[in-house]
């Protein structure tokens, strides 16, 4: 269905002239100004990213873009079907409405005032482009729109806990054997500790445990840092949605896998250790396993 009002931007996705604004942009980020064509305020200026995350920063919005996200590794042919985009809106965003389009046809992602809440919204790369209107009107010297993105699969390791992928439905079910040991070398960051805390739920998305490591073997982003108070260790805080609320053990230690998204960590695969060394060394045995790890 062609989103109503908006019939006059179907002819001018494919027939309006290219506009010679003055951005900055890389594979990853672009950030422009509307100002550089705002006696033109029908141009559509087309913006290509081909990066995994970045961030897109639309100052006096005018007209409309039309961002193309892509993995750099994905083929210009075609987007995957297991390949997801999420956009977390800066609060402060103003002056435009967000859309995917495809085939001419435009659908509501966020609305101007929807982005002022925050909120990350994801769509399939199948779905079509995103769409960002300006909106009409007569001040838009405070106006900027702004957002980070992020290419996410629908799956893998721990996709079936991602929240923003699978609002309300995450599934909770436990890795597989095989889902185990690849995430231990794929997944963002892998450690050894143990649960300190469980928050009450600052929202009916997600709750977030405290967690203390002992041992961190890898991650990225430094979502987790040195323990200064104990002096050794680590800490920091994981994500799970609701419905898969972790607990405070009694005892031992477990494997903690995930990804981080935005900045924050979110929990992917996770087993009691002690169970994960006799999967880790029976996988040494056979060869089978994807990844060296040190867990001396």
């Amino acid at each position: 269905m062609l989103w109503p009002g908006l019939a006059h931007w179907v002819a001018a996705v494919f027939l309006c002239r290219v506009a010679s604004a003055q951005y900055t942009s890389d594979q990853c980020s672009w950030r422009g100004s509307g100002l550089t064509h705002e006696s033109h305020s029908r141009d559509v200026e087309q913006v290509y990213l081909r990066c995994s995350q970045g961030s897109l920063e639309w100052l006096y919005p005018t007209g409309a873009l039309i961002v193309n996200l892509r993995p750099n590794t994905e083929p210009t042919s075609g987007a995957s079907p297991g390949l997801h985009a999420c956009i977390k809106p800066q609060t402060d965003s103003r002056g435009s409405h967000l859309y995917l389009e495809r085939a001419g046809q435009l659908r509501l992602l966020m609305s101007e005032t929807e982005q002022a809440h925050g909120r990350v919204q994801c769509f399939s790369l199948t779905e079509g482009a995103l769409f960002i209107e300006a909106v009409g009107q007569q001040d838009i010297s405070r106006r900027i729109t702004a957002f980070q993105y992020e290419l996410v699969a629908s799956h893998g390791p721990g996709a079936h806990l991602y929240p923003h992928l699978n609002t309300g439905t995450a599934s909770c079910t436990p890795c597989t054997d095989d889902q185990i040991l690849m995430a231990v070398c794929t997944s963002d960051f892998a450690g050894r500790g143990s649960i300190s805390g469980v928050d009450t739920p600052s929202s009916s998305v997600h709750s977030s445990v405290a967690v203390t490591l002992s041992r961190l073997f890898h991650q990225k982003s430094g979502v987790f840092s040195l323990d200064g108070a104990r002096g050794k260790g680590w800490s920091g805080r994981l994500n799970t949605p609701l419905r898969c609320r972790l607990q405070p053990r009694e005892e031992g230690e477990f494997l903690f896998t995930g990804a981080v998204r935005f900045g924050e960590a979110w929990l992917g695969c996770s087993l009691h250790y002690r169970h994960f060394l006799k999967l880790y060394r029976t996988a040494l045995e056979t060869g089978s396993n994807p990844c060296h790890m040190d867990t001396d």
